[in-house]
C-alpha cells in the first residue's frame, strides 16, 4: 500500500479504499476554471460543504498536490478523487457528510489564498478549527496545504 492510500485510509477513519474507488470510477469531470484565486478557494469550500464530488474534482488539474498533517503528500486527480469520495460519505461510514467549513479569516498573497476555518456538524462535540493554504494558477487549484486531521476532532457521543 503506498503513502497516498495509507493517508486516505487514516484521514477517512478507515473507510476501505476499494469502496472509495468504486464510488466514482475512473471518470473525472472536466476542469472548470474560476476567474481568480479567491473564487477557486470559495468554490472549493462551497463544494466541500455540499459534498459535491464533481464540483470538487473540476478544480484540480492532474498535477494537483495536497500536503497533509505529518508531511503526507497526496498527488494527482485520481488520488484526490478517492480522498473526497470517502470524505463525502456519512459519518457512520467514516466520512464527513454534513460538516460545514466556515472561513473565519482569509489572506490572499498572489495566487495563494490562506484560510483559517472552523468546522461545525451535528456529530461534533465542539467546532473543530484549522487552516489551509490554497495555491492556485489559471483559475484552478494546484496545491493545498492543510491542518485537517480527524484525529484532533472531538466527536459527539
Amino acid at each position: 500500500m503506498d503513502v497516498q492510500k495509507l493517508f486516505a485510509a487514516a484521514i477517512l477513519a478507515l473507510v476501505p479504499l476499494s469502496a472509495l474507488a468504486e464510488t466514482h470510477g475512473p471518470t473525472l469531470p472536466a476542469l472548470v476554471m474560476q476567474p481568480n484565486a479567491e473564487r477557486v478557494t470559495f468554490e472549493h469550500i462551497d463544494a466541500l460543504n455540499a459534498c459535491d464530488w464533481d464540483r470538487l474534482m473540476a478544480q484540480y488539474p492532474e498535477e494537483v498536490l495536497f500536503i497533509l498533517p505529518n508531511g503526507v503528500w497526496v498527488e494527482g486527480r485520481a488520488a484526490i478523487g478517492d480522498v473526497f469520495a470517502g470524505f463525502c460519505t456519512p459519518r457512520e461510514e467514516g466520512g464527513f457528510l454534513g460538516a460545514t467549513f466556515i472561513a473565519e479569516k482569509v489572506k490572499t498573497v498572489g495566487d495563494t489564498v490562506n484560510v483559517s476555518w472552523r468546522v461545525e456538524a451535528d456529530w461534533l462535540a465542539e467546532p473543530y478549527k484549522g487552516g489551509d493554504a490554497y495555491v492556485t494558477r489559471d483559475g484552478l487549484m494546484y496545491a493545498q496545504v492543510t491542518t485537517f486531521d480527524p484525529a484532533d476532532m472531538k466527536f459527539a457521543e
